[in-house]
């Protein structure tokens, strides 16, 4: 029901900024709240922050300060700043809402963009 597309995404050096965009699209009205997640090559993939539809935010402790989650659920930005070279890696976006059934049902979902790579690298 939702399809996400993520931009943004390149090489930097350390201590660089880059903002990546999610944008969504299809049943927009559904969506409950977006994240960006990340996964470094042979680590398991970790949130790093996410925001309600409401527009509460909640960061990874590795990027508080340094990473702000901004927008609303059709468009979401990850403004990273002061990067580092931990923070190599694909980062994809993600929301999760709920749909209506024609009978009414709620089904919970979660969709996922393709990801962006970032590389941090001097």
């Amino acid at each position: 029901q939702v399809q996400l597309a993520e931009s943004g995404g390149g090489m930097v050096q350390p201590g660089g900024s880059l903002r990546l965009s999610c944008v969504a699209s299809g049943s927009i009205s559904s969506i409950n709240s977006v994240s960006w997640h990340r996964q470094a090559p042979g680590k398991e993939r970790e949130l790093v922050a996410d925001i309600t539809k409401g527009g509460s935010t909640n960061y990874a402790d590795s990027v508080k300060d340094r990473f702000t989650i901004s927008g609303d659920v059709a468009t979401v930005f990850l403004q990273m700043t002061r990067l580092k070279f931990e923070d190599t890696a694909v980062y994809s976006c993600s929301t999760e809402g709920i749909h209506y059934t024609d009978y009414g049902v709620p089904i919970a979902y979660r969709s996922w963009g393709q990801g962006t790579q970032v590389t941090v690298s001097s």
